[in-house]
């Protein structure tokens, strides 16, 4: 089942996060996060919870809608799409994708986006099989 995330996902989502990031991250910033984004109108995040007798969060996406000035429209950007690493390529991601790109649509965007990891080439399978192209260079620079 798909739903909106709750307050009450926090540790799940936290666990997740962590997956994805491959280290534990710091608690108390990511809670401040977490909490802030749950109040932001823009801010659009869904949980896949299992359907057992004692259900869990097995996967999480979290976007972002804004408008974007060299659109001269509204524009989704996938933020965070994890699945839990026991519970993969099991179609999850992919119903997640579908779910946030519904939203989005429904929203009137002009399009959705996301940046990945270099490194993540089974994410960037994930992506172009769901119709994504590559379009852009990210560049960062750490502070």
């Amino acid at each position: 089942m798909i739903r909106s995330v709750a307050a009450h996902d926090a540790d799940a989502v936290y666990g997740l996060m962590c997956q994805l990031e491959d280290c534990e991250l710091p608690r108390e910033p990511f809670d401040a996060i977490f909490d802030a984004q749950l109040a932001a109108p823009g801010q659009h995040a869904f949980v896949y919870v299992s359907d057992d007798a004692e259900p869990r969060v097995l996967g999480f996406i979290n976007m972002r809608i804004e408008g974007q000035l060299h659109h001269a429209a509204d524009i989704a950007e996938i933020m965070e799409l994890v699945v839990d690493e026991t519970a993969r390529s099991g179609g999850i991601g992919g119903a997640l994708f579908a779910r946030a790109c519904e939203a989005a649509h429904d929203a009137g965007c002009e399009q959705i986006e996301l940046t990945s990891n270099a490194r993540r080439h089974d994410a960037h399978r994930f992506y172009e099989n769901h119709g994504m192209t590559r379009t852009h260079v990210k560049f960062v620079m750490p502070f």
